[in-house]
């Protein structure tokens, strides 16, 4: 399994990284304080943890709630583990110590852990649990419940050096490698991320055993191996098992199985050297980014198998966009920045967590949106996780333990380097000691990003040294929203871009996305980079119909939305001609401090236009303010 593929960047792990940034300080804080105890107690609250004391017999009762819960506990406690790494919390430490006890107790002893299971072996429901151990994988999540566990399993272990859910995580990756393997039991899970933690353990541990079975896993899709291949309701790409990992050109089904599948495809690919892993993903990364990706950063079209759709299929209303692909989203584009360097990943990514990413957790950190809709009716609902306001829990509560272990992560995603350079992704307040292979580098930002363009940064290496400094210059300042021809803007502007260092304008040198500055830095050395923030309008591809005629709005990375309370009290019968001014106004009073965007709209309700004053407000913040009609695509003229 040995090749020359890696991953080509480093990225800086957010223990390295204090963020001191007005606008993601704030939510940081709410999710350590608010949302990782709300999760807690909604885990205790709905029986989730009492499976665990229920499997090791010390409560009595049968399994409560949906057969992949325990994933939730393991999510939250990788969330809790992560704000352990960054403060310390000797309350949340010795809560984590109990919780890990219980689940210790409810291994069994050769290592199988899955309280659906192990509660009441003799009465499961066959058709989701399975009669036995691993035989109805396409449902259980048996092996999906396993990845989670391994991944809260490193972070524990690397926030307190204590092993003991490590131990636990080993045990039972060392029974899952036992049964299976290429001479063993030939199957795979129905929703990958056992993949992912198969990786970050063998990063632990060093033991091959580990990658191995993450590349068992990933290549045994799509080869029936006399088991049938997995599809639901007679779609047969559901699952992402229709085909060889390897011969996969597009993104179909289940979109959070489909991004930790791309996931783990990297990781392994970086590990293993496979070219083959990396072109797929190539191809179906072009495939999404070109046609299946909504402008807040959304992917999973249909609530229908929370899937894809098909090329070009990107209903507002109706869009499934759920929170949990937001998240696989901003893994995957992550890894496939280490992978090739390009800052066109990284301008996906962001795009996720301004806009797609964020509207799925309210300012308060203890109400969710499991999908995220460009419109609402005030009305719609469906399968009773989706209203037109933001909830407080559901019975698949897997966005909610999704978002408390992204938000603490994200400080990882800011700078990356490689030996003689250093890589500035986004631009988030606060200092970062860097372990370049040369020396120690210390990089402070200042910024107050993303209302204005303006980033101050101050690099203090140990001594002089020689190296480059790559700054992303995103595709919006670019003049292109996303890296394809999916959405452009209106208007062609081309406006002017400054860099500075100490002072000294310097040539904007662009390679990749990136500016780039080589230069011997001296200790305290300043470089300013102003990113013009104008309104832009932004238009669809001709092929998605539900944006036929219509526009929506962009400052910077912030995708804007019209809502009922800002406008009259309904959106639905607004026109917003091309004609319009469109003006930027600060409003540091409303929901904790943003920017909006004012114009004058046409209202269509009486029969005939009439003017009336706009306002369009972040996508990220809509639905704070009671239930009513949203629109992010809005009709240019009165025919729309």
């Amino acid at each position: 399994m040995s090749g020359t593929i890696k991953y080509q960047f480093s990225p800086v792990p957010f223990t390295a990284v204090a963020v001191s940034d007005g606008f993601w300080s704030p939510r940081l804080e709410t999710n350590r304080r608010v949302t990782i105890p709300y999760d807690f107690q909604k885990c205790e609250e709905t029986g989730r943890i009492d499976n665990f004391a229920k499997a090791a017999g010390l409560l009595p009762g049968e399994h409560k709630g949906i057969f992949y819960d325990d994933s939730d506990v393991y999510k939250v406690i990788e969330g809790a583990a992560y704000t352990l790494s960054l403060q310390a919390d000797p309350q949340l430490d010795a809560y984590l110590d109990d919780l890990i006890a219980k689940i210790a107790a409810a291994q069994e002893e050769d290592g199988y852990l899955y309280t659906a299971r192990t509660i009441n072996p003799e009465q499961v429901d066959e058709k989701t649990v399975g009669k036995t151990r691993w035989s109805n994988l396409r449902v259980s999540h048996e092996l999906y419940n396993a990845g989670h566990l391994y991944e809260a399993a490193v972070a524990h272990y690397r926030a307190t050096g204590k092993r003991s859910l490590l131990e636990i995580a080993l045990k039972n990756a060392d029974l899952i490698d036992r049964v299976f393997g290429p001479d063993k039991k030939r199957d795979v899970p129905g929703h990958q991320e056992i993949e992912i933690g198969l990786v970050k353990l063998y990063h632990v541990t060093g033991d091959e055993r580990y990658l191995r079975l993450a590349n068992f896993f990933l290549d045994e899709r799509g080869h029936a191996n006399g088991r049938e291949l997995y599809s639901n309701h007679g779609h047969v790409g559901y699952m992402q098992d229709h085909l060889p990992v390897v011969e996969q050109a597009e993104a179909v089904g289940h979109a959070v199985r489909a991004g930790y599948m791309y996931c783990g495809m990297a990781d392994v690919a970086a590990l293993t050297g496979n070219a083959a892993y990396v072109a797929a993903i190539d191809r179906i990364w072009e495939n999404v980014v070109s046609k299946k990706l909504y402008l807040t950063g959304g992917i999973g079209a249909l609530h229908r198998g929370e899937a894809f759709g098909q090329d070009y299929e990107l209903p507002n209303l109706t869009a499934y966009a759920e929170t949990c692909a937001a998240i696989a989203n901003v893994l995957w584009n992550h890894r496939m920045f280490l992978l090739h360097g390009q800052a066109k990943y990284l301008d996906v990514l962001e795009r996720v967590i301004y806009n797609g990413f964020l509207s799925g957790i309210s300012f308060s950190g203890d109400l969710f949106f499991y999908s995220n809709p460009l419109a609402s009716d005030g009305q719609f609902k469906f399968n009773r996780r989706e209203t037109a306001s933001r909830r407080p829990w559901f019975d698949c509560s897997c966005c909610p333990t999704n978002i408390v272990r992204f938000l603490p992560s994200l400080p990882g995603y800011i700078y990356a380097y490689r030996p003689g350079q250093l890589y500035l992704n986004l631009f988030i307040g606060g200092q970062a000691t860097i372990s370049m292979p040369e020396q120690l580098v210390t990089v402070r930002q200042e910024t107050n990003y993303p209302w204005d363009g303006k980033v101050k940064i101050t690099l203090t290496p140990e001594r002089p040294a020689d190296f480059t400094l790559h700054l992303r210059i995103p595709g919006w300042a670019q003049n292109q929203p996303v890296p394809s021809d999916l959405y452009r803007y209106l208007d062609d502007r081309q406006d002017e871009i400054s860099l500075k260092v100490n002072g000294s304008a310097v040539p904007l040198d662009l390679d990749q996305g990136f500016a780039r500055i080589r230069r011997q830095w001296q200790p305290g050395d300043r470089v300013e980079l102003s990113l013009p923030m104008p309104v832009r309008r932004v238009l669809s591809h001709e092929n998605v119909a539900d944006n036929a005629g219509r526009v929506a709005l962009e400052r910077g990375p912030i995708v804007y939305c019209a809502e009922w309370v800002d406008n009259g009290g309904q959106v639905s019968h607004l026109v917003l001609p091309d004609e319009a001014e469109l003006r930027a106004e600060h409003r540091p009073d409303l929901l904790n401090g943003l920017t909006v965007i004012r114009s004058q709209a046409l209202n269509l309700s009486s029969g005939r236009p009439i003017a009336q004053d706009f306002l369009a407000m972040p996508y990220y913040a809509w639905c704070h303010r009671g239930e009513g009609e949203m629109a992010v695509w809005l009709p240019r003229n009165e025919a729309k």
